[in-house]
C-alpha cells in the first residue's frame, strides 16, 4: 500500500465518521435532528463527500468490510488488506477524538442536566454518540445478540452488493462513474432507515471500533460496550465482515457471470456495443 492510498483511506474514513457520528451527537445533545431520516441523510452525505474527496487517492473503501469483500473478489491484492483496515481505523479514531474535543463540555452539561453518571449503565445515552448499541437506546425494539448479528450482516450485505453493482462495468445499467458516490451515499441512508432502530446500523467495523475506543478512554469505560461481554465484536465487526463477504461472492459467482452473458447475447442476437463514455 502506498502512502497516497493510506492517506486516502484515513482521510475519507475520518470525514465519514466525523459527519455521521456528528449528526448523532447533535441529535443526542441538542435534539438538532427530529427524525431518523435526517440522521440517515447526514450519514449518506458524509459517505458521498468522503468518496468524492479521496477516490483519486485510494479505492475509497472507507470500510474494512468493503476492503475484505474486494480482496475476496480479487478486486484488490490481499497484501493491501491490513494496511487499508489500519488506515480506516486510524481515520475513525481521529474522528472520534475530534468529536469529543468539539462536544466534551456539552456532553458533560447534558449528563449533569439529566442525572447521568458517566460510566454507569445509563450513560449509554451519551456513549451512543461514539459506538453503536443493540437494541438502539432511542427505540423500543427487542433485539438479541443473534438477531443483531443477522441485522448487521444483512445491512452490510446490501451495502456491498450495491457498491459492486454501481462500480462494475458488467452492469451496463449503472449510473455514470461520476454519480456512483451519490447513489452509494443514498444506499447507506436507505439501509440506515431500515435497520438503525434495531442496531444503530454500524455496517462498518472501523466506524464502530475506533470511536468506541475513544469513549472507553474518555470515561465511559465498560458502559461503552453494548453488552459488556464482548458480543459487540460479533455484531459490529464479524457480522459486517461476513455480510460483505457473502455479497461479494454472490456478485462474482452469480450476478456478474449472468450480466456478462446478458451483455454478450440478447435473445440470440449479439448485443449492440456500448460506448465507453456511457458505460463508465
Amino acid at each position: 500500500m502506498t502512502s497516497r492510498e493510506f492517506t486516502g483511506e484515513m482521510t475519507g474514513t475520518f470525514l465519514l465518521v466525523l459527519f455521521g457520528c456528528g449528526s448523532v451527537a447533535v441529535t443526542v445533545i441538542f435534539g438538532a435532528h427530529s427524525g431518523l431520516m435526517q440522521i440517515a441523510l447526514a450519514w449518506g452525505v458524509g459517505v458521498t463527500i468522503s468518496i468524492y474527496l479521496t477516490r483519486h487517492l485510494s479505492c475509497a473503501h472507507l470500510n474494512p468490510a468493503v476492503s475484505f469483500a474486494m480482496v475476496l473478489s480479487r478486486r484488490m491484492a490481499a497484501s493491501k488488506l491490513a494496511s487499508y483496515c489500519l488506515a480506516q481505523l486510524v481515520g475513525a479514531f481521529i474522528a472520534g477524538l475530534t468529536l469529543y474535543a468539539l462536544f466534551a463540555p456539552s456532553i458533560a452539561a447534558y449528563e449533569a442536566a439529566h442525572g447521568i453518571t458517566r460510566g454507569a449503565l445509563e450513560s449509554v445515552r451519551t456513549a451512543m454518540i461514539f459506538g453503536e448499541f443493540y437494541p438502539n437506546p432511542g427505540f423500543g425494539a427487542v433485539v438479541s445478540l443473534p438477531h443483531a448479528m443477522a441485522v448487521e450482516a444483512l445491512g452490510t450485505f446490501l451495502l456491498v452488493l450495491i457498491i459492486f453493482a454501481l462500480t462494475e462495468e458488467c452492469n451496463v445499467g449503472r449510473p455514470n462513474d461520476s454519480l456512483a458516490p451519490v447513489f452509494i451515499g443514498l444506499s447507506v441512508a436507505s439501509i440506515i432507515c431500515l435497520i438503525a432502530p434495531l442496531t444503530q446500523a454500524g455496517l462498518n467495523p472501523a466506524r464502530d471500533l475506533a470511536p468506541r475506543l475513544v469513549a472507553c478512554m474518555m470515561g465511559w469505560g465498560s458502559a461503552a460496550l453494548p453488552d459488556r461481554i464482548g458480543g459487540f465484536i460479533f455484531v459490529y465487526v464479524l457480522a459486517p465482515m461476513a455480510g460483505g463477504a457473502l455479497a461479494s461472492q454472490l456478485f462474482v459467482r452469480i450476478l456478474e457471470p449472468q450480466a456478462k452473458k446478458r451483455n454478450n447475447s440478447r435473445c440470440g442476437t449479439p448485443a449492440v456495443p456500448v460506448e465507453k463514455g456511457m458505460a463508465s
